[in-house]
């Protein structure tokens, strides 16, 4: 029997030719209808609609109506995007959440733009490429870059104008704007010891690349105090006030003497300070405590917290800027901005 040997539509040299009449003919349907069902029109039933979605990503093709607009100059719209993961089910009322998303939108409206917020999946960051790709956005700032680093490369690859406010990391290929967790981990932990603190816990998510920079800076500044490091006294933590607590209530289980905690953001120094304070430890007599962030809070909260700060309105900018780049494509580079370490009476 006789078969035709037929070239994948979608192989890496035919893409560019790739329109949207083929999907048209392939799904036996007209060009109209594929422009419809992929811009998500309410005239094109679900059933029709999901199965000319699966075969266009199949065909690994989207209509990029993104850079038309572009071309034409009629979208001024930026795209911001803060996951949401099902576990730690942080929200987007979370103090350093407000803090970034308020220096963006002020960055933008300052140059004429508008802010799309949305949230997708922390599983399933690849999806924030949509907001692009179907023309609601020029480009996409993502808050974090959580545990999917491989998904974010891939959009790199695919030319999809997105920053990440997150950690310089090893093969890279999408574009950072960050603070210098190294640094703000090192100057945290520092200043507990120089405050006489030598037992000192560590709280966060160290699977984050933001906090790992953080964790190693805490380490260093350890070595550099001939301090000897004790995982015992690191805990896991997520950004939230349970977070806070459960960790407080691990270090009490462990029965260890500490006098120090470094928590990875000012959220989760405030749920352990009001911890402490329950079971009748004091701060900062009893435990100094460090905090990150320097969320507005933190500076009315009692006591007064030290706090790592991030340059929020610097942040703002900087994202912004990155990203309208992209959009127009200009070369852009990593930014990492830097930490200062703000003492007040919690240490």
């Amino acid at each position: 029997m006789n078969q035709k040997s037929i070239a994948p539509l979608a192989s890496s040299s035919d893409q560019k030719r790739l329109q949207m009449s083929d999907i048209a003919r392939l799904a036996g349907v007209s060009t109209a209808t594929v422009s419809r069902a992929l811009n998500k029109s309410p005239l094109i039933n679900e059933e029709t609609r999901t199965r000319i979605e699966q075969l266009a990503k199949s065909l690994n093709y989207s209509i990029n109506v993104g850079a038309q607009n572009l071309r034409l100059k009629q979208n001024r719209t930026v795209a911001v995007v803060v996951p949401f993961d099902s576990v730690t089910r942080q929200h987007l009322s979370d103090p350093f959440f407000l803090g970034i998303l308020g220096s963006i939108a002020d960055a933008l409206t300052d140059r004429g733009y508008d802010m799309l917020l949305t949230r997708v999946s922390a599983d399933e960051l690849d999806t924030a490429a949509q907001i692009y790709d179907t023309g609601r956005a020029i480009g996409v700032i993502l808050i974090g870059q959580w545990r999917h680093h491989d998904q974010l490369n891939q959009m790199a690859a695919r030319r999809v104008p997105i920053v990440v406010w997150g950690a310089q990391i090893p093969q890279q290929l999408y574009l950072t704007v960050g603070s210098d967790n190294l640094a703000g981990g090192r100057l945290a932990t520092e200043h507990l010891l120089q405050k006489g603190r030598r037992r000192i816990a560590f709280f966060g998510d160290v699977l984050l690349p933001e906090v790992a920079d953080r964790f190693e800076g805490y380490r260093q500044a350890l070595r550099d105090f001939q301090i000897p490091f004790d995982e015992k006294l690191v805990v896991p933590a997520v950004f939230t006030e349970e977070g806070g607590r459960n960790a407080v209530r691990t270090l009490l289980e462990r029965k260890l003497v500490f006098d120090g905690l470094f928590a990875c953001s000012d959220l989760l120094a405030m749920t352990a300070i009001n911890s402490f304070r329950e079971i009748g430890m004091t701060v900062p007599e009893d435990v100094a405590v460090v905090g990150y962030d320097d969320i507005e809070l933190a500076r009315y909260f009692h006591p007064a917290l030290t706090t790592v700060r991030q340059p929020i309105a610097a942040a703002g900018e900087a994202l912004v800027a990155a990203v309208l780049s992209l959009a127009d494509a200009r070369p852009s580079v990593p930014v990492l901005l830097q930490t200062e370490l703000i003492a007040r009476a919690s240490s």
